[in-house]
């Protein structure tokens, strides 16, 4: 192939370029997440905002940042992420008014799991994925949530018919609370949901609008993004999440994080 065909090559759109189409009600909804993140910064203190640092996660981050509001961020660093999402995560430590505050799996827990279930025991049964999620997402998660009253969360109400109903503000495990035995580390939490409401368009119109740094596994079709070994690039037609943990029934897309106990 000559050098001039390879030139006139058009390369793949951006993210940017193919998702950022905000909805007529765009400027409303703004206005609404912007007032939601104020009021959990004035009346839920401690509150902290829980990032994957995907499309949803960035936006919100850039909204605490640009509020200066005081509520500080933690990401799960499984020890199994893509390459380009911890670089994000570099660069958003780098950048951020706001604190990045990491959480990592304990060592020797990964150890001995990969030790006596395997590497590849994720695809084995739902059982052992979930197994894994619990040593690499769930433990730190318990850490991260330590001492809070409330979290916020990226969750969209188009992501998934199991989000279909997700509030911008659920005070449901606040109930909770005096229950025992529960392993559910946002029990007794509040958890706001300032995206809710959000359209895919409007997630993207706002990053492009805003020169909001971003997750390039996006460009490659990543809508969700996840652990790698968990998460592949989705295809026209395809569900939002169907890309994560793929050889798994369509309607248990959930690692534990958001799920009701």
């Amino acid at each position: 192939m000559t050098s001039s065909l390879i030139s006139s090559r058009k390369a793949p759109a951006k993210a940017t370029e193919q998702n950022a189409k905000a909805s007529p009600q765009f400027a409303a909804k703004l206005a609404e997440t912007q007032a939601l993140l104020q009021r959990a910064a004035t009346e839920f203190t401690p509150v902290t905002q829980a990032s994957s640092l995907g499309a949803e996660d960035v936006v919100i981050t850039h909204l605490i940042n640009s509020l200066q509001l005081d509520i500080p961020v933690f990401v799960l660093e499984t020890g199994a992420l893509h390459t380009e999402t911890l670089a994000l995560l570099e660069r958003t430590q780098a950048h951020s008014r706001a604190p990045i505050n990491v959480f990592r799996p304990v060592t020797e827990s990964v150890i001995q799991f990969v030790r006596d279930k395997g590497q590849d025991a994720i695809y084995q049964s739902m059982d052992l994925r979930k197994a894994c999620c619990g040593v690499r997402k769930m433990e730190p998660l318990g850490r991260a949530l330590k001492g809070q009253r409330a979290w916020i969360t990226g969750l969209r109400q188009e992501q998934s018919t199991a989000r279909a109903e997700v509030p911008l503000q659920d005070d449901s495990e606040v109930a909770k609370a005096s229950e025992n035995g529960s392993t559910n580390a946002a029990v007794g939490l509040s958890k706001f949901n300032p995206l809710a409401n959000w359209t895919w368009g409007d997630v993207w119109h706002y990053i492009a609008e805003n020169q909001v740094d971003y997750n390039p596994l996006h460009d490659q079709f990543f809508p969700s993004i996840g652990c790698a070994p968990c998460t592949r690039a989705i295809s026209l037609g395809e569900e939002f999440r169907a890309g994560r943990w793929w050889w798994e029934d369509e309607t248990a897309k959930e690692c534990g994080l958001h799920v009701k106990k």
